[in-house]
């Protein structure tokens, strides 16, 4: 039987008989008399004679197991006595030794490795327990105390070293990991070394192209920037796209910067148009609003005008119907005096006459004042008219001026345009004769002309 096997049939044999004793102990020895067959109460007790007979022998081999799995730290340690012996001695002594630094590791980490050692303490607890102190006397309470600090200190020895060990390997992941981050970050500042060149080279590709889509982008932006701004300032636009120069120095976006330039250029040139026609509308819905300022204004002034003569013919008739009143009030006052005042008649005869008078010239000079009204108000009224003919004569006059200035504005801009036409013909007809003297035939030059005055040809352009 191989070693392996002897230590674990020794573990069982040790068990059985730890259990057979427990047993033995709490049945009494009178307990196989209750058997009711008397034979096999007689063959298990022989059996368990035989098995207390090879005890010594099993236990013999356990404790060389032990040293074959560790080997003890001392030459002169002896396998423990299978002799009874005093149980307060017994509990004084040590209980079991701890693995040695050297197979400490190998040990707890095994399955069970740590077996032999607790081997040991059960076969003291046990010897103990044979010959149990008498718990009635100071010395045998000793003794149980003594033996279960000593199993304590069995389990405080052993856990210390299994801490210890596990302490120690807790540090290897540390130092692992530190090494690694060590190598990580060298590796790391390699691999930076030796592509430096190559990110100084792409960082400078970068900032090339990016400089050429920018310039490209800065001409879209132009177009869109030119959407609020007026006829002449989308003019000053225009001339500043076509001053842009497209040439080899845009590298690979040659053709790119050229279409966009087209695009550009096509796209500011319609909405000049579209701005020249909106501006013209403005000047004359602005011709119209004055226009009709004017009238207003006219009809306004003709409005307070007749106010004006009919509020003082109105005053008028008021204060001559008051005087006519009035003087219809006194008239009925002298009649009615006249009658209580007869004896007075006589001596008021010139009095009444003269007030008489009096109320005569009153009248004519009220009549006079009416008139004077009138004809102030008549006065005022012609003015009104003149001046409303005067501001609509100076409307036409501004209106003939205007659609004059308009005429030669137009027959100004006719003159420009059939002049750049001319020079445009001019200048197309020099390019035909170059074509033609370079030896292409004229129908071929004069379709190369008109295609490139067109802006079909890429890159090629006329200047006039």
């Amino acid at each position: 039987m191989s070693q392996i096997g002897q230590y674990a049939d020794t573990l069982q044999a040790m068990e059985l008989d730890r259990r057979m004793e427990n047993v033995g102990g709490a049945k009494g020895d009178n307990w196989f008399d209750e058997a009711a067959n008397e034979e096999i109460a007689q063959q298990y007790a022989a059996t368990r004679d035989r098995h207390l007979a090879g005890r010594p022998a099993r236990i013999r081999a356990a404790m060389l197991q032990m040293e074959i799995v560790c080997p003890p730290t001392s030459s002169t340690t002896k396998a423990p006595s299978m002799e009874r012996e005093d149980s307060a001695v017994s509990a004084q002594t040590e209980l079991a030794a701890v693995p040695p630094k050297e197979t400490a590791l190998t040990v707890f980490s095994t399955v069970k490795g740590l077996e032999p050692w607790l081997l040991q303490v059960r076969l003291k607890v046990d010897e103990f327990q044979k010959v149990l102190p008498d718990l009635k006397t100071k010395k045998g309470r000793d003794a149980y105390a003594s033996m279960a600090h000593q199993i304590a200190k069995s389990k405080t020895a052993l856990e210390a070293v299994g801490k210890e060990i596990s302490a120690q390997q807790k540090e290897i992941p540390k130092k692992i990991d530190a090494e690694r981050k060590r190598v990580w970050d060298l590796l790391e500042s390699w691999q930076k070394e030796v592509r430096k060149p190559l990110d100084e080279w792409e960082a400078a590709e970068t900032a090339r192209k990016d400089r050429h889509v920018d310039a490209i982008q800065a001409m879209r932006d132009a177009v869109e920037e030119a959407g609020p701004l007026d006829a002449a300032q989308i003019q000053a636009a225009i001339e500043e796209m076509e001053a842009r120069v497209i040439d080899e120095s845009w590298e690979e976006f040659v053709t790119e910067a050229a279409q966009v330039k087209d695009q550009c250029l096509l796209a500011l040139r319609n909405h000049l148009k579209a701005r020249q026609v909106y501006e013209a509308e403005q000047a004359e819905l602005a011709r119209l609003r004055a226009e009709a300022e004017a009238r207003a204004k006219a009809d306004h002034e003709a409005a307070i005008a007749r106010e004006a003569a009919e509020r003082a013919q109105r005053e008028a008739d008021e204060r001559a119907a008051a005087e006519r009143a009035a003087a219809a009030k006194r008239e009925q006052d002298l009649l009615d005096q006249a009658a209580a005042q007869q004896r007075e008649a006589e001596n008021q005869r010139l009095q009444l006459q003269l007030q008489a008078e009096q109320a005569e010239r009153q009248a004519a000079q009220a009549e006079a004042d009416r008139l004077a009204a009138i004809q102030a108000a008549e006065i005022a009224r012609i003015e009104a008219e003149k001046n409303a003919e005067r501001a609509a004569e100076q409307a036409r006059l501004d209106e003939q001026r205007r659609q004059q200035a308009a005429a030669d504005e137009l027959v100004r801009q006719q003159q420009a345009r059939e002049r750049d036409e001319a020079h445009r013909r001019n200048i197309n007809r020099a390019a035909l004769d170059a074509f033609v003297a370079g030896g292409m035939p004229e129908a071929c030059a004069k379709q190369a002309v008109t295609l490139i005055a067109q802006r079909k040809i890429p890159a090629i352009a006329i200047t006039y």
